[in-house]
C-alpha cells in the first residue's frame, strides 16, 4: 500500500469504470429506453446529485441517488444502472471539486460506474437478470434488495476508502471502519425504497414512483441531520462520555420515530393505491364499470375468442330516450337519481359473469359473455326494455323512460374492443332513427352507411367553402292570369365528383349538424341579390319565397340577420315571403308567434308551408301575422282520386279566405288538378306543370317570356333540370 500513490490510484480506478461503462454500452438493450429512462436520468443526474452530503475530512460525497441507481437495475437491467451511476458521479465530481480537477470528477465517475458494475454482477450471478428480480417471491426479492445493497455499499465505500488510506498513510480498514461504516443505512434504505417503487411501478404505472420522493426526502433530511449533529457531537470532544451516550439516544429515537412516520406514510399510499384504482375504473355516480374496465373485459373476451371458436359473446349499446326532458323538466338531481336506478334495474337483467359499465351521460354498455347462442343476447335487450318501461318513483316523482338499444356480435370478428363499441353504437343510433324503444342488430350495411355520411358531412362543410351550393328557382304562377308572380328559392348542391346531391339527402345532415343555418343564410342573400337584380332589369315586382329552416327559426339573431340582408341587397321587403313549415310553428306555438311578429314588423310576408301535415291549432293559427298558406303536394296530388282530397283542398282554401290569407298550391302536375284549382279559385300554383326548378340563367329567361311554358324548348341545360328532384324543403 505505502508504496502506491494517491493520483496514480485515482486515474486507475478512472480507467476501469471507462472499462465498465464501455462494456455496458455495448451489452445495452436500446429498445428498452425510453422517455421514462430519461425522465430518471434527469432526476438523478440534476435533481438527485443535488441533495448530497459532504463527508468530513475527504473530497466525496454521500446522495440519494443510489436509490435512483437501483431503481434503474431493476427496471432497465445492469447495463443502464452502470450508465447512469457513471453519469450520476460525473455530474456529483463537477459539482464536488472546487478547482475542476479532471481526475477528481473521473475518479468519482469511475467509483460509481465500477462499484455499479460489481453490484450488478454479484446480484445477476446470484439472484439471475436484474430487471426480473421484482418478480420473485417477497421473501426472495428482500433478499435480493440486501445483497444489491449490501454489495454496493461495500464496493462503493471500499474503493473511496483505499483512497483515503493511501493519501492519509492509514491503514484501510481503521479509514473504512472511522468515515463509512454508518453510511450503510443509505444503501440499506435506497435499495428499499426502489423495491418498494418497482413494486408500485408495475401496479400502478411508472409515475407512481412520484410519490415515493417524499419518502426518500424524510430518510434524506433525517440522515443531514444525523451527520451534522456527528461533527457536532465531535467538535465537543470535551464533553463528557454521558452526554454523547445520551445525545446518540435521543437521535436514535428520532430516527425511529421518522421510521415509524415512513410506516404510517407506505401505509396511506397503499390504501391512496386502492382508492385511485378503483376510481379509475369505476364511474362515481353509478358505480358502475366505467369505459376503461369495460375496455379491458371486452379484450380478455376477444382474445378467448381468438382461442376457441365457439366462445361467442355480444356487446348491447344502451341509450336512453329523451332523458334531457327529464333533466330540463325535472332537474339533474332526479336525472342522477334515474341513473342510478336504471344502473341497478340493468344489472337485475344480468348474469354474474357479464358486465354493465356507465359510457357517461345516458350511455350504458353491456358486455354479455361466454354466451351459448346470441338468441340470448336478443332476451337480454329485451329483458332490459322491459324492465326500463317499468315506472320509477323519485322523490314522489313518478318518472318513465324507454331505451334504444343497439347489438354488436362477436361472429364479426373483432380485434379491437372499440371497434365492436363502435359498431353497437351505430346499431343504436339505427334504433332511435327507427322510431326509438327498440333494439337493433349490427350488419356491415349499417357501418358502410355510416362511413358513407361521414364522408357526406365532411364534403358539406367543404361544399360551403368551396362555394359548390347554387340557387335555383321555382316559378310561383298566378292561377288567374298564368304570369310568373315570383319565384320560390332552391339551394341545390353541385358536388364537384357525384354531381347533383339530392336535397332529401344532404338537408337532413345539414340540419344534425347545425351547418343549415350557414346555408340557409347563403340562400337567402343569394337569391334576394339576384331578385333585386331581375326587378330592375325587367321593372317587375317580382314575389321572392325563401323557406326558413326550424334551426334558423329559432336563432336569437334571426330578426337582425334578415334586416341586415334587406339592407345590403336593397330588396324591398315587401315582396319577400318567408316560409315555415306547420311542424316548425306548433312545435312551441307562444314562440313561433312572438317570432312571426317580429319578422312581420320588418315588412316581410309570411307564409305557412306544408299546411295540412302538421295539425295546426286554429286557436293559434288566427294569432299568426300569416299572409299565406301553401297547399301540401300530398292533397293536391290526390286530387284526382276522389271527392275527399278534393274537399280538403276546398276547406283549407275556405279557411285561407275566412282568415283572410291568400293561398299557393305546391305540386301542380296535371291540367286537371289546375282546372279544379282554378275552380276553386286558388289564387297561386306551382309544379312541373309550370316548370321544375331552374337555376338563375333559365329563370331570367322565363321573366322574359312572360310564361314558364314558353320557354321550355329554350333551356340549354334540360339533362340536369330533368335531374333535379322538386323538393318543398329548400335550405
Amino acid at each position: 500500500m505505502g508504496k502506491l500513490r494517491y493520483e496514480p490510484y485515482r486515474w486507475m480506478i478512472a480507467g476501469i469504470g471507462g472499462l465498465a461503462c464501455v462494456y455496458s454500452v455495448s451489452r445495452l438493450p436500446l429498445e428498452r429506453i425510453d422517455m421514462r429512462f430519461l425522465l430518471l436520468t434527469i432526476m438523478t443526474v440534476i435533481v438527485s446529485s443535488r441533495i448530497s452530503i459532504k463527508i468530513p475530512r475527504f473530497d466525496t460525497n454521500v446522495t440519494v441517488s443510489d436509490t435512483f441507481i437501483f431503481l434503474a437495475i431493476l427496471l432497465y437491467g445492469g447495463e443502464a444502472g452502470i450508465l447512469l451511476a457513471a453519469g450520476e458521479g460525473l455530474c456529483s465530481g463537477v459539482r464536488i471539486s472546487k478547482q475542476k480537477k479532471p481526475v477528481t470528477i473521473l475518479f468519482s465517475g469511475g467509483v460509481m460506474a465500477l462499484s455499479t458494475f460489481i453490484t450488478v454482477w454479484i446480484t445477476r450471478f446470484a439472484f439471475g437478470p436484474n430487471d426480473d428480480i421484482y418478480r420473485h417471491t417477497p421473501s426472495l426479492l428482500l433478499i435480493a434488495l440486501c445483497t444489491m445493497a449490501l454489495a454496493q455499499y461495500i464496493s462503493n465505500t471500499g474503493l473511496v476508502a483505499v483512497g483515503l488510506a493511501i493519501k492519509s498513510e492509514q491503514p484501510v480498514w481503521a479509514t473504512w471502519n472511522k468515515h463509512y461504516l454508518w453510511t450503510s443505512i443509505t444503501y440499506i434504505v435506497g435499495a428499499a425504497a426502489a423495491g418498494a417503487t418497482v413494486v408500485f411501478v408495475n401496479n400502478i404505472g411508472f409515475y407512481a414512483m412520484m410519490v415515493t420522493i417524499p419518502i426518500i426526502s424524510i430518510i434524506y433530511f433525517t440522515y443531514h441531520k444525523f451527520l451534522e449533529d456527528i461533527k457536532a457531537a465531535s467538535a465537543q470532544a470535551e464533553q463528557a462520555e454521558r452526554e454523547r451516550a445520551e445525545q446518540a439516544e435521543r437521535h436514535i429515537a428520532e430516527l425511529s420515530q421518522h421510521i415509524a412516520e415512513q410506516e404510517r406514510i407506505s401505509l396511506a399510499l397503499q390504501e391512496s393505491k386502492e382508492h385511485f384504482r378503483n376510481a379509475a375504473f369505476h364511474d362515481a355516480l353509478t358505480g358502475l364499470p366505467n369505459r376503461s374496465l369495460l375496455a379491458d373485459h371486452l379484450k380478455l373476451a376477444i382474445e378467448r375468442g381468438k382461442r376457441r371458436e365457439d366462445h361467442l359473446f355480444a356487446v348491447l349499446f344502451l341509450d336512453l330516450d329523451r332523458f334531457k326532458n327529464i333533466n330540463d323538466s325535472l332537474g339533474h338531481t332526479i336525472g342522477d337519481q334515474l341513473l342510478v336506478a336504471i344502473a341497478r334495474r340493468v344489472e337485475g337483467c344480468l348474469r354474474p359473469m357479464d358486465t354493465v359499465a356507465r359510457l357517461g351521460g345516458d350511455e350504458f354498455a353491456i358486455l354479455l359473455d361466454g354466451l351459448e347462442d346470441f338468441s340470448h343476447a336478443i332476451h337480454v335487450a329485451e329483458r332490459v326494455q322491459d324492465e326500463l318501461m317499468m315506472p320509477f318513483n323519485l322523490k314522489g316523482h313518478e318518472v318513465f323512460t324507454t331505451a334504444s338499444i343497439g347489438i354488436a356480435l362477436s361472429t364479426t370478428g373483432y380485434d379491437q374492443p372499440e371497434n365492436i363499441l363502435r359498431d353497437a353504437d351505430i346499431a343504436m343510433y339505427r334504433a332511435k332513427d327507427n322510431g326509438k324503444a327498440r333494439y337493433e342488430l349490427f350488419d356491415t350495411v349499417m357501418h358502410t352507411r355510416a362511413v358513407a355520411l361521414l364522408k357526406l358531412e365532411n364534403d358539406l362543410r367543404r361544399a360551403i367553402e368551396r362555394q359548390e351550393f347554387q340557387v335555383y328557382y321555382q316559378p310561383i304562377v298566378s292561377l288567374e292570369t298564368d304570369q310568373i308572380a315570383g319565384f320560390e328559392a332552391l339551394v341545390r348542391w353541385i358536388h364537384p365528383e357525384r354531381g347533383l346531391v339530392s336535397p332529401d339527402e344532404f338537408i337532413p345532415l345539414a340540419e344534425e349538424t347545425g351547418l343549415i343555418m350557414e346555408i340557409g343564410h347563403w340562400v337567402l342573400h343569394e337569391s334576394c341579390r339576384q331578385m333585386r337584380q331581375w326587378q330592375l332589369s325587367f321593372q317587375r315586382p317580382l314575389m321572392l319565397s325563401v323557406n326558413l329552416s326550424g334551426k334558423q327559426f329559432i336563432q336569437p339573431n334571426l330578426i337582425g340577420q334578415v334586416k341586415d340582408i334587406l339592407k345590403k341587397t336593397n330588396f324591398d321587403p315587401r315582396l319577400l315571403r318567408l316560409e315555415i313549415t306547420e311542424s316548425v310553428v306548433m312545435e312551441n306555438a307562444e314562440a313561433a308567434a312572438a317570432m312571426l311578429h317580429q319578422l312581420r314588423d320588418l315588412g316581410a310576408h309570411l307564409s305557412i308551408d306544408d299546411f295540412g301535415t302538421g295539425y295546426s291549432s286554429l286557436s293559434y293559427l288566427h294569432r299568426f301575422p300569416v299572409s299565406t298558406l301553401k297547399i301540401d303536394r300530398s292533397f293536391i296530388g290526390r286530387m284526382g282520386e276522389g271527392g275527399e282530397n278534393s274537399e280538403i283542398v276546398r276547406t283549407i282554401m275556405t279557411l285561407a279566405s275566412n282568415l283572410g290569407m291568400e293561398v299557393v298550391a305546391e305540386g301542380i302536375e296535371t291540367e286537371e288538378q289546375l282546372s279544379q284549382l282554378r275552380a276553386l279559385k286558388c289564387e297561386y300554383g306551382q309544379g312541373y306543370l309550370f316548370s321544375r326548378p331552374v337555376d338563375a340563367n333559365t329563370a331570367g329567361l322565363m321573366i322574359m317570356a312572360k310564361q314558364p311554358q314558353d320557354i321550355t324548348p329554350i333551356t340549354t341545360d334540360r339533362a340536369i333540370l330533368n335531374a333535379i328532384p322538386d323538393t318543398p324543403y329548400i335550405n
